[in-house]
């Protein structure tokens, strides 16, 4: 790790996603450190003297040795299910392989979708001053930062990550919580599409620690289509992927067709919107006087709007 000099009281920005945990200091241009916000346990138990210690995997280790692990998430669509993992991955963030810092000295800015529970900020309150004894804690919603990021205060921000979809206008760094829309469709249930349509062409993935396969192949050879029924009657260009064991697997249709699940729930049995019609409707539900404003001002954030061309 780099050497650098931590201000004192210099805020800790920990940007909570569903999929990535992303952490660093305030004032920096980028984060420190960014992993995937899952804990790994191992499949089997350990029988040999120089095998892996440990009871969990969090960050990179987790990462290297995922076959090994079974993984869980603990947010589901920007919710905690599970708080315990979650304050061991908070915990992490705070070690010697990450900030390297004690958390009582530093004030925290934790990010999280807007529409939440209340009761999901009040533990996540309680988990850092009462675990962490934090000296203060900032919870601000993802796409307020997201515009900020841009130089702008008012603008409409369609996020969508790997959990949560949402399109939220602001007006002068002020959310407009009336006109914010919300849906539970994202880059997770995207890779669930992709698994299924992976499963009819003949390549089974069903273990957890597969399913981060599945969701390096959406991430390398899925492309969203600007003409999906023109594409559905022309012979697809098969794209190859190299699975870790060496192996090769060919994705045909599947590449355009999984990512479509963003703009088409009712492929999956949903009734909620896509997320064109979230991003348009959410304006439409503005004061009539910023829609022309939030028209010409639309920011994407978020890992599941940056589809390969």
């Amino acid at each position: 790790m780099e050497s650098y000099d931590v201000i004192a009281n210099q805020p800790v920005v920990i940007d909570n996603g569903s999929g990535v945990i992303k952490a660093g200091f305030a004032g920096d241009q980028i984060p420190k450190y960014c992993f995937p916000n899952y804990v790994g346990r191992p499949k089997h138990v350990r029988v040999m003297a120089g095998a892996l210690e440990g009871d969990i995997f969090i960050g990179p280790k987790a990462e290297e040795h995922r076959g090994l692990l079974s993984i869980r998430y603990p947010m589901e669509h920007g919710i905690v299910k599970d708080w315990n993992d979650m304050e061991r991955i908070w915990q992490y963030v705070y070690s010697k392989d990450q900030l390297q810092t004690f958390s009582e000295e530093h004030p925290v800015l934790l990010t999280e979708a807007p529409l939440n529970p209340r009761k999901n900020r009040e533990r996540a309150a309680e988990v850092f001053f009462e675990t962490f004894n934090v000296p203060a804690l900032f919870i601000s919603m993802q796409a307020v930062l997201s515009l900020y990021a841009t130089g702008r205060t008012t603008g409409v921000v369609l996020d969508s990550g790997d959990g949560v979809t949402h399109a939220v206008p602001i007006y002068e760094g002020f959310a407009m919580p009336h006109s914010i829309m919300r849906i539970d469709i994202a880059g997770r249930d995207v890779s669930r599409f992709l698994r299924l349509y992976l499963r009819k062409e003949g390549y089974d993935f069903h273990s957890s620690s597969e399913f981060e396969i599945v969701k390096a192949i959406k991430e390398r050879a899925c492309y969203l289509s600007i003409n999906p029924q023109k594409d559905e009657t022309l012979e697809t260009e098969k794209a190859q992927y190299y699975l870790p064991d060496g192996s090769t697997i060919e994705i045909g249709p599947s590449r355009f067709r999984a990512p479509e699940l963003l703009f088409r729930p009712d492929l999956i049995g949903e009734e909620s919107e896509g997320i064109h019609e979230v991003l348009v409707f959410a304006i439409q539900k503005s004061d009539m006087d910023l829609r022309r404003t939030l028209f010409s001002n639309i920011v994407l954030s978020g890992g599941s709007t940056l589809p390969n061309p």
